[in-house]
């Protein structure tokens, strides 16, 4: 029996590829990718599924991804589809792939799947993305965990520079640069895009909402809307500096905001908390969260290297959800005022869906907030 590994390099020309850690650690696999080298942030993920998504997520914008999961591109790539009536892609959640690199374990040149119109390896070498296989992953990723993440790059015969994406305001890199207008709902919500998955704008599309999406650093503080909605996003909450200054007037008022992963951080930061970065990062479908003061817990899809520092929390506020690997905070909720963010993902895509009842939650405080 031949090995898929080995029958691949049997079957397909491929070309050496070496992943360099920052600490002098290297990996030696082949590309199944764009053959140019790369440098950013290496993580890793535990999502068993839904590659087409994770790897369009703008919060990975800069970073070089670890699958561990070891079978990827099995089903291949599916053709965007965008939405007639909104013009958004409808099977992605950007329109173009955002992760640096990535690396796996075994890639499947044979794709099977009826929604498939080309391999993974096509798609990336269509956006000029790098990719490895042959390369141990769960060792990679027990290294990562022990070590934490890292900066890292890949190379093929030349070497390139470190970079490190969290120097740079990834936020700016990714978010919208003009005001945009979706739907002709009854609620008016102002989207603020620090890095939005598409799936966050089709949830509030289907809940009587028009949608205006603005730029990480519009001034939503005054804009007439019925309530602002705080996006995912890549890099250092610190560095949305003007985000975080609008969303303090904001909250001087009793007009709802809801925010989501890189929102949560936000929003902490304007209540004056503050925010650290985890040793490794959540990034999974399968996270188990708890709400606080219960035994109710929920499956999330998790996507994020920053987290709140509960302890930081003033009086007004306090946590709404934890994290039940590591204790880490999973959501914030002012106590009297309709203020409250997540840092998971209850919009998937992919993975579960078990809190996508939070966008109601949302639509329910602007509905008493009209009242």
């Amino acid at each position: 029996m031949i090995l898929p590994f080995f029958y691949t390099i049997i079957m397909h020309k491929t070309r050496k590829a070496t992943l360099h850690l920052h600490d002098g650690r290297t990996f030696h696999g082949l590309s199944f990718g764009s053959e140019n080298p790369v440098a950013g942030e290496i993580v890793f993920n535990t999502a068993m599924t839904g590659y087409p998504e994770s790897l369009t997520d703008p919060s990975y914008h800069g970073q070089i991804l670890v699958s561990t999961y070891p079978l990827i591109g099995n089903y291949g790539v599916p053709q965007p589809i965008h939405d007639q009536d909104t013009g958004l892609v409808a099977n992605f959640e950007s329109e173009s792939i955002q992760i640096a690199g990535l690396v796996i374990s075994d890639y499947s040149v044979e794709f099977s799947h009826w929604a498939a119109k080309r391999s993974l390896s096509q798609w990336l070498k269509e956006n000029n993305i790098p990719a490895i296989y042959g390369i141990d992953t769960r060792a990679l990723t027990q290294h990562i965990r022990e070590h934490g993440t890292m900066l890292a790059k890949i190379t093929f015969d030349d070497d390139i520079p470190w970079y490190d994406p969290n120097a740079d305001n990834l936020v700016c890199m990714v978010s919208t640069k003009e005001m945009k207008t979706f739907g002709n709902g009854k609620y008016k919500v102002t989207l603020v895009d620090c890095g939005i998955k598409v799936n966050i704008l089709r949830c509030l599309l289907k809940r009587d909402c028009t949608v205006k999406m603005v730029p990480w650093d519009y001034d939503f503080s005054d804009d007439g809307s019925d309530g602002i909605f705080l996006s995912n996003g890549p890099g250092n909450p610190e560095m949305c500096l003007p985000t975080i200054n609008h969303l303090k007037k904001v909250m001087e008022t009793d007009k709802p905001v809801f925010g989501i992963c890189l929102g949560s951080q936000i929003m902490a930061l304007a209540s004056g908390a503050q925010t650290y970065k985890l040793k490794y990062g959540h990034r999974s479908h399968n996270q188990p969260v708890r709400i606080v003061g219960s035994e109710k817990c929920y499956i999330t899809s998790q996507n994020h290297s920053f987290a709140v520092d509960v302890s930081t929390l003033s009086n007004e506020w306090e946590p709404w959800f934890v994290n039940l690997n590591d204790n880490t905070c999973e959501g914030i909720m002012h106590r009297t005022k309709a203020l409250s963010a997540v840092q998971f993902h209850p919009e998937a895509s992919g993975g579960p869906t078990d809190t996508e009842f939070l966008f109601d939650l949302f639509m329910e405080q602007i509905i008493l907030s009209k009242k």
